[in-house]
């Protein structure tokens, strides 16, 4: 079975309305393109607006959203409907020639086999090689009347111009922090001061929203990181070096930690700067927070931001972990 979300139809997409009202414009007047670049980074919704549209063109009651109860909605909610195809690909970073050729070029002049149209899900299209690419021109050029090709991006600037072209493309924006936070508290039952912290952990993606809001971990991540700012003007170099012991036992979530970090600079910054509590995101931390925004300068403060950024550049590039955490706590510790 899919995700619940799916079974809401367009409706229960957070955000993206301009998408979401350029595709049932598309249903409603019956002006379907036959290709279609959907772009937005991993956990944005690529995945999930195309399946809804997916399945609202096959629907039976021809609306502009789907029914979920005809026999082609309940086909495509357990997963299983013959006429919407999900083209995958087995080598982890590539889209190959041969997926192209054997799962969509291949097979799109067989008919439908039930239902009005004849739709390929191209996952992580940005992956597909430049043979790949060329090998699907030809069908974009020329499709046959019932064919819908969905390409999901996360970088549509990189397909090649002789596609995109030829494709209606919809970008996906970030989805504000109010309709993220009202979806976690209303959809997902999270408390009010967790959502607010997850909403602005996500900046805009809905996926990673969803993971954090359904992680354990996600909140123990929050209370580590927000004990280490609360004392890091006062930590002893050998604190330093346990804390970055601590962190280095688990990489896989540096980055996140990281993005709290930065976090709980942006408050010290705004407060600082308004002396307003209503827009902090950790409000129940205003007494650490006004504490270091009086003990530390705007320069200061920059500094800091800037040092999160490149202790995450330089991670990336894969330089000594130990050796990069601790100049950063280095700089949060001075300034």
């Amino acid at each position: 079975m899919r995700e619940p979300d799916e079974r809401k139809g367009f409706a229960g997409i957070v955000g993206h309305r301009d998408v979401v009202e350029h595709l049932q414009n598309a249903i409603r007047t019956g002006k379907v393109s036959h290709a279609y670049i959907i772009g937005g980074e991993k956990g944005s919704g690529k995945r999930l607006i195309a399946a809804i549209f997916a399945m609202t063109l096959q629907c039976q009651e021809h609306g502009t959203e789907p029914c979920q109860v005809c026999t082609s909605c309940r086909k495509m909610l357990s997963g299983n409907h013959p006429d919407v195809i999900y083209v995958t690909h087995e080598k982890p970073n590539t889209v190959s020639i041969d997926d192209i050729r054997e799962q969509l070029v291949d097979d799109i002049s067989i008919k439908p086999y039930e239902s009005r149209y004849k739709i390929y899900i191209v996952d992580d299209a940005s992956m597909m090689s430049p043979q790949a690419q060329n090998a699907l021109l030809k069908t974009i050029e020329e499709p046959p009347a019932y064919a819908v090709i969905l390409l999901l991006a996360e970088n549509p600037d990189i397909l090649l111009p002789t596609i995109t072209s030829r494709c209606v493309t919809l970008r996906l924006k970030p989805v504000s922090d109010e309709e993220m936070k009202d979806y976690l508290m209303h959809q997902m039952h999270v408390p009010d001061y967790q959502a607010e912290i997850e909403a602005s952990f996500a900046q805009g993606n809905i996926g990673k929203a969803k993971k954090a809001a359904e992680s354990r971990d996600f909140m123990e991540s929050v209370e580590y990181c927000v004990r280490i700012m609360k004392k890091a003007k006062q930590m002893e170099i050998y604190e330093l070096v346990d804390a970055v012991k601590q962190l280095s036992s688990d990489k896989k979530s540096i980055y996140d930690k990281l993005d709290l970090f930065e976090m709980w600079f942006r408050d010290v910054l705004l407060f600082k700067a308004t002396k307003e509590v209503d827009g902090l995101i950790f409000k129940e931390e205003i007494n650490a927070i006004s504490e270091r925004a009086a003990t530390s300068s705007y320069e200061g403060i920059q500094k800091i931001i800037e040092a999160i950024h490149v202790a995450a550049d330089r991670l990336r590039a894969n330089v000594n972990f130990d050796l990069t955490m601790e100049l950063m706590f280095l700089t949060i510790k001075e300034n």
